[in-house]
């Protein structure tokens, strides 16, 4: 039992940095798409909304080959900033930040877009800087659906498997999240283990769900 208790934390501490992340990478993203027009706009949607569909292990394999020894980016961390990112947790944190990032991309999308620019030239027409009509007209009234995505996000991040598992590997007390515990479980054929670590984690996922439905009463899924 001590071990799931363990492992949750972990999941938790992961699923709860990556929403951080996510929040900080992709309201401004989201916001940028909703509002502005450029080339290539629709494409770069695209991209961003891949590892939604892209299989985990897939992702986990990019991210492995980046961000390893031999990787461009492993390298410069390691030379200059003596970083490595492999097999810790933070690589677990760059891992569910990735897998869930169109879950909090589309959502603050839809909700910026939802937002009637009328009261915004308004606030133009008054004088109200652009950074006033954002933090004080834009963000509140999208923030039913950017927060809906956060909380989607933090869920999904909280059962994600295949591309910690390539990144972070299973290092327990270390690296090994809930449900990398529940296919060790598994593997070794403890079901005992492996049902109370199915129990906590679903329990936990669907108490998050019907926050973010009693909270925002948004539409998370389009």
């Amino acid at each position: 039992m001590n071990f799931a208790w363990g492992a949750l934390l972990l999941s938790l501490k992961v699923a709860g940095c990556s929403v951080v992340v996510n929040f900080l990478i992709a309201v401004p993203i989201g916001f940028l798409l909703a509002r502005k027009k450029f080339v290539g706009k629709e494409f770069l949607d695209t991209i961003l909304t891949l590892p939604m569909v892209m299989p985990p292990t897939v992702l986990g394999y990019y991210l492995l080959v980046l961000l390893g020894r031999h990787g461009w980016v492993g390298q410069i961390l390691e030379i200059y900033f003596d970083i490595n990112l492999i097999f810790t947790w933070q690589g677990a944190v760059i891992a569910a930040t990735i897998v869930t990032f169109p879950l909090v991309f589309k959502p603050t999308r839809t909700a910026f877009e939802s937002v009637n620019p009328c009261y915004e030239q308004a606030a133009r027409v008054l004088g109200v800087s652009d950074i006033s009509i954002f933090f004080r007209i834009t963000l509140p009234l999208a923030w039913r659906g950017i927060f809906a995505g956060l909380l989607l996000s933090f869920a999904r991040a909280l059962g994600e498997f295949g591309a910690t598992l390539m990144v972070a590997g299973s290092i327990p007390g270390k690296t090994e999240t809930l449900s990398i515990s529940i296919y060790e479980a598994v593997q070794e054929g403890n079901d005992h283990a492996a049902n109370i670590a199915v129990i906590i984690l679903s329990f936990v996922c669907i108490v998050v769900l019907f926050i973010a439905k009693k909270l925002t009463g948004y539409k998370i899924f389009y």
